[in-house]
């Protein structure tokens, strides 16, 4: 059941869960102390799953018309347009053309910005409330984004049900989400109300701190080759970071790149082109590589 369905307390969520409903996606709105009353009032048959990373909505658990009526993106199929980051100014009907600036005070014009939510610090207080399923908002969204946030929670969740009483989060993880294009980050509901903390006003701008340069497709072990499609440019004397599956990232300097022939060439910088990397360790398909951004 979509958090489009407003499921904001215990009798709805049993009421849907008679119709047949086995999981149930909690609106935005609740609090970690709300999630865990509605927990102890709904059988354990019933799976609670929540947002816990990426982009917030403005509206009411995504009850927006904005992206609709503007671009003819529908936000409830996945295809928002993100009509509250936008910067907005208000014209009077009789003056067409004088546009008068909309701002709260001297912080910005962005009023509907909000930052993106994460949790990657508190997956223990989300598990004991008794959260079923952890929700990363990936709509439209790279597979390089989905990749690096997954990996880090996932890492952090194996981590806890692996040692319970002894977990500590690895402040790594955190640094690594960073890594993927965001916002300023925010815990949303679920300690507190939001805040003006909580929203970005003077700009609607990721923080991007790597560019997605390839992507892993095979390992030649006769030549010692990784085959790699590119996504970005990149070029001999980089330092690249290959982010594996499952292992976290190892630390690359392209000293020799060669084209889909086989032949040394200088950069590459045709997208989806296939280029060559010598490496002494098999690297599994579909492992990524990122180049940070130097400013």
């Amino acid at each position: 059941m979509s958090t489009q369905a407003n499921n904001t307390n215990w009798y709805s969520a049993n009421f849907w869960h008679e119709q047949g409903v086995r999981r149930i996606i909690l609106a935005r709105e609740l609090s970690l102390k709300e999630i865990l009353e509605i927990r102890q009032n709904t059988p354990k048959t019933l799976e609670l799953e929540t947002f816990v990373h990426g982009a917030m909505c403005i509206s009411y658990s995504g009850r927006c018309l904005l992206s609709n009526v503007f671009t003819g993106r529908d936000a409830n199929r996945g295809e928002c347009a993100h009509p509250c980051r936008w910067k907005y100014s208000i014209v009077e009907e009789k003056r067409p053309g004088e546009y008068y600036p909309v701002f709260e005070d001297e912080r910005g014009t962005y009023i509907m910005n909000s930052k993106d939510l994460c949790m990657i610090e508190y997956i223990p207080e989300l598990i004991n409330a008794g959260i079923n399923g952890f929700k990363i908002e990936g709509r439209m969204k790279s597979s390089y984004y989905v990749a690096t946030v997954v990996q880090a929670y996932r890492k952090e969740i194996d981590s806890y049900f692996s040692d319970p009483e002894g977990y500590n989060m690895d402040p790594d993880s955190l640094e690594e989400i960073k890594k993927a294009s965001h916002r300023p980050f925010t815990t949303g509901f679920y300690f507190r109300k939001p805040t003006a903390q909580d929203h970005q006003y003077l700009d609607s701008h990721y923080i991007r701190q790597y560019n997605f340069v390839g992507m892993v497709r095979g390992y030649d072990r006769e030549q010692g080759l990784v085959e790699v499609e590119q996504r970005n440019y990149f070029e001999v004397g980089d330092q690249l970071e290959i982010m594996v599956p499952g292992e976290g990232y190892i630390e690359y300097k392209v000293n020799t790149l060669l084209d889909e022939n086989r032949q040394p060439i200088l950069k590459a910088p045709h997208p989806q082109q296939t280029v060559y990397l010598p490496l002494d360790r098999e690297i599994k398909p579909y492992s990524i590589m990122r180049k940070k951004i130097i400013e």
